[in-house]
Formats: C-alpha cells, structure tokens, sequence
C-alpha cells in the first residue's frame, strides 16, 4: 500500500496517535503482548507420571505387599515409582518455558510519536497506528511498515535465520514476498544494527511473526522418543504377561495344598521379580551417564530420552549459518586489473578506509559483518586498522544507503584528496571510466564469484578539491578492484556430512540464506550433488502435504524458507516414516525444533527461545557435534538393549525354573525373599554396568534403526529366550540335585545360589553379540567387574554366614555344594559363548 492510504486506513498520521484513539485501540486490539496458555500445575504434571500400565501395576503389588507385612519389598518398589515421577515432572516443566522466553523477546520500553511529541513507553502499550521512532541498537516491539528511512538496516536473524543485516526501504513493493524479502517492513524481536526511521504499528502481540510461532509452538505437540513408545508397549505386554502367568502359578500352588496366604504371597513376590521395575530407572541412569559424556563433547541434552532419540535419526535438517559455516564473513578472493602487491595494498587499505567496522584487541567484532571481513582480511596482512585510520582520518562521508548500494568517504592521501567508493559492482559499473573490455572483463569475474555464492563488493577512487560530497560526485570513479567473500563452511562439517552418509543419514540444509549462497556451501561439503536438489521456500507453498512426501525426497537444500515451511518439511519427511533431528537458532526455529522428533539449538548464537523448545543445545554450534552426538546416541541405545538383555533373560530363568517345577509337581523352588534379593541387591548394578559398555566404534557403520522398530525384535526375543532357557537349565539342575539328594530348603538354596550367581556371570555374555571370552574386551568394562565383585559378595556373606541364613531363607550348604553352585553358574558363561560363535558363522555365511 502507499504510505499515506495505509496511515489513512489506520486512522493515524506521521504526527501520531492521540491519547482517545490510543485507548480505543488498545481496547481493540489489545495489548501488545504474548497470550500464554493455561499450564498445568506441578502436582497434576506429577500425577500423570503415574499414568503407565506397568507403574500401575508395580503399585498394585507395592500396596499388597505392604498388606502382607513385606514392608521391605513395598518401600523400594515405592521408592523407585516416586523417584521416577519426580524426575518426569522436572524434566516436563522444564521443558515448557518456550512462550516466557518469547515474551522475553519483547522490548521493555519504545520510543513513539503521540500528538507531535515523542515520548517512551513500555512496549506492552504499543497499538495499532502507533508511529515508532528507531535508532540503531533499539529492539522492534511490534510488526510494522517504514514510513520513513536514513540508511536502515535491522538484524532479522532470530526470525530468518540470515546473518546479514538488512537494508530496509520505504517504498511500495506490488507482489507477496517471503518475510526476509519483505524491506519495507519491520518485525517484532529484530533489532536496528546500523541508521534510523520511524515505522507504523500494524500488528501486535499474537498477530506479529513472532506471536504467529508463539501459536505455533503452542499447537506443536511433542513427541516420544522410539525407546519411550517401545517401553510403554513393552512393559503393557509384559506385565499382562507376567500377571497371567502369575495366576496361574497362584491357582496350581492353590490347589497343591500351599496356605492361599502362602500361594498369594509367592505370586506378588514372583510378579515382583519377573516385571523388571528398575527397567526404567537404569535406562535413565544410562542417559544420564551418556549426558555428562556429552557435556564434554558440546552437547547439553535437556530431555534425557533425545540421547537415544538421535541414535535412530535417519534425517538431519540444519541450519547453514554458524552451524555448518564458521558464522564469520570471510574475505575468499579478489580481482585487479593489474595483480602485484602494490594494487593488492591499495585494495586493503581502502576496505579499511570505506568501512566503519572493528575489531578489538581482545578479538570483539563490531560493524556490520561484510566490514568486518575487509578489517579481517587486513589484519591477515598485516595492516592495522587503527594505524590507517589515524593516519588517513575520514574527512567527509556519504553514508551507505540502500537505493543508491553504495559508501563513500574522503580522506588526504599522498598529498591528495581522495574520495573513496564502495558498493555493488553492478552500481559502480555505470560509474568508473572502463573501456568496454573492462566492462566485460568486470561483469564476467562478477557472475563467476557470484555464481560461487560469493558476495561481492566494488572499489574506487577519485581525486576530489573539496569536501562537501554530494551524489554528483560518486561519478567518473577510476577502479581499485574487486573483493569476494562468505561465510566460509567449516572444516570439520565435510568429514561430519561424509559420516553422516555413511552411516544411512541424510543431512539437508535449510536457511533463510538465499538459493545461490546456500548452494554453493552445500556442495562443497558435500550435501549438494546436483543443483536440481536446491529449491526455494516459495516453490513448495503451492504443494499439498501429500505432494510435498514425494518432493522431499530428492532435495537437499531448501532457501529462503519461512517457519511453516521448516515445520512442513520436518512432518513431510516424518511421516516417511524418518526420525528427524532439526537444527535451529532463530525464533523462526522454535516451532520445527518442537516439531522434530530431537530439535537440536545453538548455545552461542541460539536465541532462548530456540533452546527451550529443543531436546539438545550445542554449546560450539557445531555441525560436527551433532554426528558425534548420534554415534553417542547409538551406543547409548546398544547399552540400554544390553541392560534390558541382561535383565530379560534373567528374569526369563527364574520364571521358566517355576513353571518347570509347577509341571513336575515339585515344591517352588524359591522363597519369595529369594526372588526380591536376586531383583533388588545382584539386578540392579550389572545392569548399570553393562549401560556404561565402553563405545563401540563401529556403530556409525549400520543403518539408522526403522522408525517402526521396538526393542523386543526378532532377533532380541531369540537370544532372550535362549539364554534364558540355559541359565534356567543349570538352576534346575541344582534344584533337581537339592530335592533329590537332599530336602527342600536346600533345594531352594541351591536353585537360588545358581540363578544368583548365574546372572551375575550372565553380565559378560551381554556386553556382545558376538563372542568376546578371549577378547581384550571381555575385561573392558571396570564398572562390570565391580558390580559382579559386590554382588559376589553379597551371595556369598548369605550364603556362608550362619546369622543370615533365617533372615534369607537358605540352609546351611557344604564347600561341596558351593563347587556345585559355581561350576554350573560359570558353564552358563561357555555355553552362551559358543552358541554367540555359532550364530555369528551363521550370519556371516549368509
């Protein structure tokens, strides 16, 4: 709209908003703030931990046990429940804080103009109509139109995702343009960098581009992780499993004559034992452990289940800016007419004349980036800018503007006055005396840089006999020479990319850079194959989001995109079926990242805003921090399969030894105290241990895990079962000589020692799926070998001490029958290992 027609249809003019039309308005419109959804209360949040199947059923048996007087077993199982909840409503309020820290964003105060005179006020009070004075380093309170500019430019980052700052204008533009394109506007959470203006308030609170991903956000739900929905399923399972079985052995007890008390008791104390309860607090210990590792490598997970999260990401969507590049404007390469170093020097020496950038002694940059790349540049040759400037000061100037692209300034050199020009090679083309052959020697080098993604500047020269430039004088300009720059990929996000691939992961960039730039970064490190897989923002807006699943596939760059956009491509590849991890550090970020299945942000560069709604934040912004991050992440996954396998097939044992003894009309071969100290004193710390399993560097190697995949698979369940089913083979066999040779007791004590010591040994043969007894890794595992020498002990102070032996249940056995215990508990370690050398044979013939 023109300027005057859109003042006229707000009902205001340049001179501002008087106080009744002010108070109208903000009756309105409302005030200009972030509308925040209701939160839930702490205690209600703590109260939906208890939601799961398998915690309710833990509290079930918890409270019959409390019933029965087994007042022990009650309080660790509460204990744990509770420990686990409180853990749950942390993390949940924690990451809720996405809407605070966009009112955050808000500027405290702004300058405006109301009935004529300019006044401050808080930017809550900001309306619709109201004139905003800026200046540079002023923040935007709210979504607006120019209506007046001096040499405006305004950082737009956090919205866009682009460094540069941009150079703003008042004109009138005829077509619907992508919001980085937008310059006669202003947006809510940018800030002026550079000049000054005034803008009309035409958008406030929730209806800004900011209030807009404010509602976005809100209407993203968070997703679980696979290992989060895979334990939910099999822990369901499970129990109803376990409890059926449970019955059972309840009902054939029952009616073998064992007091129903009696009957009762042994199946609590077995459904206690068979449903692994410290399931989930050793995977969150494990994550916890893998957290801290990260920590050191640059990497802050906020939600513990995104470490195994990214071990099964097949799709990574990343910002280009400081994240795959250096985020520092870099000077690549130059062109003169004559190339020597004495040209070379006078080059250098006007791009520190021309700009208004430095860089401190402690290495601080201030200016606009494309200037402080010339500073850098000089400084790599050993100029000192400082020195330059006092020696030439600037004696008059016309600032840079954006209609006109271009900066000039005089300075006394050489005994002259010399004026010196800087812009846009296109602009100064029609300015300089060129022949034609320089002409076209000029526009050819200029397509060549720019075709490189290069950004590219012009400089000039003229002698001049007076200071009070105007713009007739920025004309008949003799040429210094051209200067190409970007911001340089880093050196570590080639390697990064080329892990990536190799490990069955797509990386894509997308940017609100432009398609050129973009481009020309990706394929150097390697993203981009063809220019055919870099697309614009605009050219998926006319895509239905069914159309959209097929033209994903085959793009690796996406520019100048916009937050619905990111948010589109993210749910386009999920609905593949992909784990997506995106990468964000703007505001426009927030919603994609919540949206991803582990939204990653920048800690350097990222706005808190991007932080809060991500699962992880990256404390060097690095690219290559993210692909550490997954091959941490996959391990981690590896460990808790290891633990859940140790845990599994142990439990398999123990209840498959019942059943075979219900079947064959033998007494239960364990008292329930038994059951509870195998689950709560020898369970617990092997498998901790086996979730600190030292890395495994081959992981990067496989692919990423089927988004469809759970734990429990084919291949899982086997080695379960077969494990199980030896381990419980050598604790009947002890059971069946305890019966046969000797009584009950001895029996139960011998069939307890066996499993007890069995799953102790059982630790080792989970550490691989392949066989590891005569490998350096074997004894790898420091943490293993303590929790085996602490459970050992344990066993055996039960065992051997005689004040122990009414407290535990166990009789009194010979060294006789403890060489029985530990031969058939260590012919397990054998076993196992010879059946893992079969399979592996197998699995590599075919």
């Amino acid at each position: 709209m023109d300027k005057q027609a859109l003042l006229d249809e707000l009902h205001c003019s340049s001179e501002g908003l008087g106080e009744a039309q002010v108070k109208q308005n903000q009756q309105k419109y409302g005030l200009n703030e972030l509308v925040e959804t209701k939160k839930k209360s702490i205690l209600l949040v703590f109260l939906e931990q208890f939601k799961d199947f398998l915690v309710i059923i833990l509290l079930v048996a918890a409270t019959i046990s409390a019933i029965l007087g087994d007042h022990e077993s009650a309080i660790v199982i509460f204990t744990v429940v509770v420990m686990n909840a409180l853990l749950g409503t942390y993390q949940q309020t924690k990451a809720d804080q996405s809407i605070d820290s966009l009112k955050k964003l808000s500027a405290p105060s702004a300058k405006v103009i109301r009935e004529g005179k300019p006044m401050i006020i808080p930017s809550n009070e900001v309306t619709i109509g109201d004139i905003v004075m800026l200046e540079a380093g002023d923040y935007i309170s709210a979504d607006g139109r120019i209506i007046e500019n001096a040499s405006l430019k305004i950082n737009e980052s956090a919205l866009t995702g682009e460094s540069e700052s941009v150079d703003k204008q008042d004109t009138v533009f005829d077509k619907d343009m992508p919001l980085g394109d937008q310059l006669n506007m202003v947006f809510s959470g940018s800030y002026v960098t550079y000049g000054r203006g005034n803008y009309v308030v035409t958008n406030i609170g929730m209806d800004t581009e900011v209030g807009k991903i404010a509602a976005l956000i809100k209407q993203t739900k968070e997703k679980k992780t696979p290992l989060q929905v895979s334990l939910d399923q099999f822990g369901q399972r499970l129990s109803i499993i376990i409890l059926i079985i449970c019955a059972i052995i309840f009902g054939v007890s029952a009616l073998r004559g064992m007091p129903i008390l009696d009957s009762f008791m042994f199946a609590v104390a077995l459904a206690v034992a068979a449903i692994p309860e410290a399931l989930s607090s050793i995977v969150t210990i494990v994550l916890s452990f893998g957290t801290q590792k990260m920590v050191k490598e640059h990497a802050i997970v906020r939600k513990l289940q995104a470490v195994e999260g990214l071990g099964s990401v097949s799709i990574i969507c990343s910002d280009k800016t400081g994240t795959l590049t250096q985020n520092k404007m870099t000077v690549q390469k130059y062109f003169l007419f004559k190339d020597d170093e004495q040209h070379l020097r006078k080059l250098i020496l006007d791009g520190i004349l021309c700009s208004d950038a430095l860089i401190d002694e402690e290495g601080k940059q201030i200016g606009d980036p494309t200037e402080v790349a010339l500073i850098d540049y000089a400084i790599k040759h050993d100029f000192s800018s400082d020195e330059i400037r006092k020696e030439y000061p600037r004696l008059s100037e016309i600032p840079f503007d954006s209609d006109r692209k271009l900066m000039s300034t005089t300075h006394h050199i050489g005994g002259n006055d010399v004026m010196i020009t800087k812009g846009a090679v296109d602009v100064l083309l029609t300015r300089m005396d060129l022949n034609e052959e320089q002409k076209e020697k000029l526009v050819q080098v200029n397509q060549e840089f720019s075709s490189q993604g290069l950004r590219v500047l012009a400089f000039s020269y003229k002698m001049i006999d007076h200071l009070d430039l105007t713009l007739e004088d920025e004309k008949g300009l003799t040429f210094v020479g051209l200067i190409a720059m970007i911001d340089p990929p880093r050196e570590e996000s080639k390697e990064a990319v080329a892990k990536c691939k190799a490990a069955g992961i797509k990386p894509i960039m997308i940017t609100g850079d432009h398609k050129i730039t973009a481009a020309a970064i990706a394929k150097e490190i390697g993203i981009l194959e063809n220019i055919d897989e870099a697309v614009e923002g605009m050219e998926i807006d006319h895509l239905s989001d069914e159309e959209l699943k097929d033209f994903v596939e085959n793009k690796s760059v996406y520019a100048r995109v916009s937050p619905e956009h990111k948010i589109r491509i993210v749910r386009a590849w999920q609905e593949k079926g992909h784990i997506v991890s995106m990468t964000g550090d703007g505001v426009n970020d927030a919603p994609a990242l919540k949206q991803a299945d582990i939204g990653v942000a920048m800690g350097i560069t990222g706005t808190e805003v991007s932080k809060d709604a991500a699962s992880m934040v990256l404390t060097d912004d690095n690219f290559a921090t993210i692909v550490k991050s997954i091959e941490n992440g996959r391990n981690i996954y590896a460990n808790i399969k290891r633990s859940i396998q140790f845990l599994l097939s142990g439990n398999t044992a123990g209840i498959i030894v019942v059943l075979l003894s219900s079947l064959l009309a033998l007494p239960v071969p364990f008292a329930p105290v038994h059951l509870l100290f195998i689950n709560l004193l020898t369970d617990s710390l092997p498998a901790i241990a086996l979730g600190l399993e030292p890395d495994q560097k081959d992981v990067m190697k496989e692919k990423p895990r089927p988004k469809s995949e759970g734990i429990l698979t084919k291949d899982f369940v086997t080695t379960i079962l077969i494990e199980g089913i030896v381990i419980s083979v050598t604790t009947f066999i002890a059971f069946w000589v305890g019966i046969t040779y000797f009584d009950t007791l001895t029996a139960q004590t011998l069939a307890f020692a066996t499993l007890c010591l069995s799953r102790l040994v059982h630790g080792y043969n989970c550490k691989s799926q392949h066989p590891v007894l005569f490998t350096k890794q074997f004894m790898n595992n420091k943490f293993l070998l303590g929790a085996f020498l602490v459970g050992v002990t344990l066993l055996m102070s039960v065992l051997l001490l005689p004040g122990l032996h009414g407290l535990f249940s166990v009789a009194d056995i010979s060294f006789e029958l403890l060489g029985l215990i530990w031969g058939l508990a260590l012919s397990n370690l054998f076993v196992i290992q010879i059946i893992k050398w079969i399979r592996t044979k197998l699995v590599n013939r075919i």
